[in-house]
């Protein structure tokens, strides 16, 4: 089947996020629209929904009437995502592990999924097969609130975005899943919830590791990024 074209503000979007990794843009710079579509060959309307996404997964702020600018440090917002999707898909593992036991095929075939693009280096198609096996998972909880909590944090394009922050080997990610198949294949409601938990916490330490050496700029509290650089835990 033919995968539908990414929409042009993805483009926008993961090229921005590179620009930030290479230090075209620093903390504080302002990004501003006219600019940005005119490098890209784009109207505005990208630019301005790729800013909207990259502000709710914490690489920006926007101040009204001012615009928007790269935020320091920009990791804290993929951190707190992380965090926020552990507990979701903690709880939502304990739910549904009763549910799916029985037949974790599906399971199964997003995991395989994964793999075969992996052989094929296709990042896009990793990222579907991942957001659709952690979706059975919150769907099986037949939690309406979780489910809506849940996809409301853009968990496409959150994962995409890990791809391209951390350049993850493809494959390693893939395995990364069958854990979590093989505790809710065992009827194991504890072991699926700490192996969903780790799976979110592996990211959390990658990131961790990236937002960390080369120091905080000049200007900040002493205080303030001795807090930034301590490495986040789960209770």
């Amino acid at each position: 089947m033919k995968r539908p074209r990414r929409a042009l503000r993805h483009d926008v979007r993961d090229g921005l996020v590179r620009s930030i990794l290479d230090g075209e843009f620093g903390p504080g710079d302002r990004l501003i629209e006219m600019h940005i579509a005119r490098e890209y060959g784009t109207s505005q309307g990208p630019v301005r929904e790729a800013l909207r996404e990259l502000e709710m997964l914490g690489f920006v702020r926007s101040e009204p009437h001012r615009g928007t600018y790269v935020r320091d440090p920009w990791q804290r917002g993929m951190l707190e995502l992380y965090e926020v999707r552990a507990a979701l898909e903690e709880f939502a593992a304990r739910m549904a592990t009763p549910r799916l036991r029985h037949d974790v095929s599906a399971l199964q075939a997003e995991v395989d999924g994964m793999a075969a693009a992996a052989d094929r280096n296709d990042v896009h198609a990793a990222v579907e097969h991942s957001e659709q096996f952690h979706r059975l998972i919150v769907e099986a909880s037949d939690n309406r609130l979780l489910y809506n909590v849940w996809d409301s944090l853009s968990i496409n394009d959150h994962t995409a975005l890990t791809m391209v922050t951390l350049s993850l080997d493809i494959r390693t990610v893939a395995e990364s899943h069958q854990p979590i198949v093989d505790a809710i294949a065992a009827g194991d409601v504890e072991l699926a919830c700490r192996v969903s938990r780790e799976h979110q916490a592996w990211f959390v330490e990658m990131l961790n590791n990236m937002a960390e050496p080369e120091g905080e700029p000049d200007e900040a509290p002493a205080e303030e990024a001795s807090a930034e650089a301590e490495p986040l835990t789960y209770g």
